[in-house]
């Protein structure tokens, strides 16, 4: 059955950082690393000019030098502020009231709390307390995608009910200056904090997304390309030479799924200029018809999760024609693609 999606709401937080700022952090806190020249060339060509931390730059939770309790905690407290918000904004959007939801979708992957986010937007919104929910911590960049996969499996099930997407990240909480490895400085200036949601029904509320298929893929022995760990100093993202690859790897599961069916638009995770011009060229398009994807990863740098949504917003700016074929698809640690196609509607 087809889903139908909101226009997705992003809350961006209160501190804007340059990359300028970042380069100069660097240079400052690593002055004798011996690739330092080529960290800094890497940095300048990730494709990111801003992005905004839910903390300044030089606090303990970003380049200050907070343990994991104090980094975690601050992390779930700022994914959840700013998913309160996001959401609030999205059932409100949608012509709705937090009566009307009958089931939430969350996803993040940084910060820890017991319960979690799904629990949290229930009390903070004032959801109904029989509210379905389905929470999900470590999807971390195909969290957009994967959620709105699993709201399309929830109202294939329940047609007449209406599902909160929230996907949040405070990616700024793995700016660590105890890694020093050329991937995790690269990181330092590509990851940022935001939260997204959105609304997702078996009757269309709005014009936008129509979710007609979904693909789930896992890239085979690629578990070591992306992938989280964590000890005393907090959380950290780790990822091979084979890591900025496994894009373009995956494009043929891509392709087959999609036969001989041609899009006309696109919504791709902006983990990279390399990996949005790979799915790009995969699916037959150019740097124009991802021009969104592009100017997210440049105002905003990597979201995680909500970045896909963030793009989809953007796709409101500037929409298809009605019936025009799409596809939105991300990627995570695995290595794992998620995707979605459909129709345009307006």
């Amino acid at each position: 059955m087809p889903a139908h999606v909101t226009a997705p709401q992003v809350v961006l937080p209160a501190h804007k950082v340059s990359t300028d700022e970042i380069l100069e952090d660097i240079r400052t806190r690593h002055h004798n690393h011996p690739r330092l020249e080529v960290i800094l060339r890497a940095i300048r060509n990730c494709g990111v000019q801003t992005r905004f931390f839910a903390r300044p730059l030089q606090s303990p939770t970003v380049a200050g030098d907070a343990g994991v309790l104090e980094r975690t905690r601050t992390a779930f407290a700022d994914s959840l502020t700013m998913s309160v918000e996001a959401a609030t904004k999205a059932i409100a959007a949608a012509g709705l009231t937090p009566d009307d939801v009958d089931a939430v979708i969350t996803s993040h992957a940084t910060g820890y709390s017991v319960p979690n986010l799904d629990v949290h937007l229930i009390a903070a919104i004032g959801l109904r307390p029989t509210t379905r929910r389905l929470p999900m911590t470590t999807l971390a960049c195909a969290g957009g995608v994967h959620t709105l996969i699993r709201a399309h499996d929830y109202i294939t099930a329940h047609p007449d009910h209406r599902v909160l997407v929230a996907v949040s990240e405070c990616l700024s909480t793995s700016y660590n200056h105890a890694d020093t490895s050329i991937p995790s400085m690269i990181y330092k200036a590509l990851f940022a904090d935001s939260a997204a949601a959105t609304i997702v029904t078996g009757t269309q509320l709005q014009p936008g997304l129509r979710i007609d298929d979904t693909l789930e893929y896992w890239l085979p022995e690629s578990l070591d390309r992306y992938t989280g760990r964590l000890d005393h100093t907090g959380m950290h993202f780790d990822s091979t030479r084979q890591g900025p690859k496994s894009a373009a790897e995956a494009m043929p599961a891509l392709r087959d799924w999609l036969g001989q069916d041609l899009v006309d638009w696109a919504v791709i995770h902006p983990g990279g200029p390399s990996i949005i011009a790979d799915v790009a060229a995969a699916l037959g398009l150019d740097d124009v018809d991802a021009h969104h994807s592009y100017a997210s990863l440049a105002e905003l740098g990597n979201l995680g999760g909500p970045s896909v949504l963030d793009i989809l917003a953007r796709t409101h700016t500037t929409p298809p024609q009605t019936g025009d074929h799409g596809v939105a698809v991300a990627f995570g640690p695995g290595f794992t693609m998620s995707a979605l196609r459909g129709e345009w509607q307006n």
